[in-house]
């Protein structure tokens, strides 16, 4: 079953999500002369929770000559971190046309036993051509998601710091015989950076 508003709050409160914002946050304050600035909707909706991107880090894939892309020996040297910008609109990283990257959720979670969440993309994204990777996290892990974006546009495109960028669901099942931390999960408390692939 699906857990809806009341149900994510109860247990943001608990310490599933951290920080949490019990509204759908969709404009900041951002100084007192300029007033409110709109910003892409994070927090709390009716069936799910919108988490925001972590400014601290985002890589983005780069060819390297003579060099294959292997999960069971990641290359660091594949990723290239891009830099942070700023203007009157926020912060943003791009990510440029016909290209994949990797950011880190600004939230941390620590997901019930009982639990299984499921990262979705946001509308406002899909929008303008940004994919971003149906990603689990599973019963009882624990950390900050590594979180993969693809552009599938012909254009560079912006994606906001500090504001939404995916949407989580939270699955409720049976509870299940071995838990990721029961089995010591390779991802386990992930802090807020971009995870390689291990294996």
């Amino acid at each position: 079953m699906i857990k809806n508003d009341k149900w994510i709050a109860q247990m943001a409160e608990k310490g599933m999500i951290l920080p949490f914002e019990s509204n759908l946050v969709r404009e900041i304050k951002v100084n007192t002369a300029l007033g409110m600035n709109p910003v892409i909707s994070y927090g709390l909706s009716s069936y799910g929770y919108d988490i925001r991107l972590s400014p601290n880090e985002f890589r983005i894939f780069r060819h390297i000559p003579g060099t294959v892309v292997d999960p069971k020996n990641f290359n660091s040297q594949n990723l290239e971190p891009t830099q942070l910008h700023t203007d009157t609109n926020g912060s943003y990283f791009i990510l440029p046309a016909h290209s994949y990257g990797l950011g880190v959720a600004l939230e941390r979670l620590e997901v019930p036993d009982n639990i299984t969440v499921i990262c979705i993309g946001k509308s406002t994204y899909a929008r303008c051509g940004i994919i971003a990777n149906l990603t689990p996290a599973e019963a009882a892990w624990r950390g900050h998601l590594t979180l993969e974006f693809s552009n599938s546009s012909s254009a560079d495109c912006r994606i906001y710091a500090n504001e939404g960028v995916v949407q989580l669901l939270f699955l409720e099942g049976e509870p299940c015989a071995i838990s990721y931390e029961a089995r010591q999960g390779k991802y386990q408390d992930q802090p807020e950076k971009v995870t390689l692939a291990r294996v």
